[in-house]
């Protein structure tokens, strides 16, 4: 009697275990995130949709499920492409909650809030500020010569690693728990991991206003051979300063709050004018 006990509880805890093709529904559902976005909780509806069928699976009495189902309904909102971390973590201590009749059900939002700050600004400072940037100065130097291969390179070079990032972390979040993140903070690693994206980042960005900004000045000051290009002497001064000039005004621009579009039409009507009076090239 004692062993078809045994056998039983260990049948039962094995099918609310945690399983990969769990954690490959959560990977798949995650890709929902930005489809049902809100103002006033953000991702929520997403990030309860992508662990609906896990919270199923743990939690077999209608009122537990209802009740981790608004646990995750709470304000949530983190860089898309990353959200699997947390989701693997949730996923990690919601398999405890539903083990251990003494675990802290609070705990689980408590550290989805303490943690997707964080995540979120290492996760925009790789996805948004440098690997996004990367895509498309490739894809845009190539198709800035008509080639197709451009929108091709950018859609493939920004998505692979998206999408095998996005995977991985979806079982990484659940082996590690808390415990990992939590270590990255106290050690002040995170900031430091943001930090190094953010400058690779700014690179890539400098790289992009000196290659693919071009601005040039006909006019020369004196007459005959005498005569000194004033472009020549602003490439003496420093190489590229017009276009870095023309990248600080767009930006500045931006920081004021005027609008993507309003810039756009300035510009082109700033190189029509300089073009047509002769000051641009």
């Amino acid at each position: 009697m004692m062993t078809k006990i045994s056998k039983e509880n260990n049948i039962e805890k094995t099918n609310t275990k945690v399983t990969r093709k769990d954690l490959n529904r959560i990977f798949w559902r995650s890709f929902q995130m930005e489809f049902s976005w809100n103002y006033e909780r953000q991702m929520n509806l997403a990030y309860t949709y992508a662990l609906i069928p896990l919270l199923e699976k743990l939690y077999k009495k209608r009122e537990d499920l209802s009740n981790a189902l608004k646990r995750h309904l709470e304000f949530f909102n983190t860089t898309p492409h990353i959200v699997t971390m947390m989701l693997g973590v949730s996923a990690a201590m919601e398999e405890q909650n539903a083990e251990n009749p003494d675990f802290d059900e609070g705990s689980i939002n408590t550290v989805k809030a303490s943690l997707m700050g964080p995540l979120a600004g290492l996760g925009d400072s790789f996805f948004w500020g440098t690997l996004r940037l990367i895509a498309t100065g490739i894809g845009t130097s190539l198709a800035l010569k008509g080639n197709v291969l451009g929108p091709i390179l950018f859609i493939l070079v920004f998505n692979i690693p998206h999408i095998a990032i996005r995977y991985f972390l979806t079982s990484a979040g659940y082996k590690m728990g808390t415990g990992f993140l939590q270590r990255l903070q106290e050690k002040g690693m995170m900031s430091k991991l943001t930090l190094g994206a953010s400058i690779l980042g700014l690179m890539v960005i400098g790289g992009m206003s000196a290659s693919m900004i071009d601005i040039t000045i006909p006019a020369t000051i004196g007459s005959g051979d005498s005569a000194t290009a004033i472009q020549d002497i602003l490439d003496g001064i420093m190489p590229k300063l017009l276009p870095l000039g023309a990248f600080a005004i767009v930006y500045w621009l931006l920081g004021k709050g005027i609008k993507a579009t309003t810039i756009l039409l300035g510009i082109a009507l700033v190189g029509i004018l300089g073009t047509w009076i002769g000051i641009f090239a």
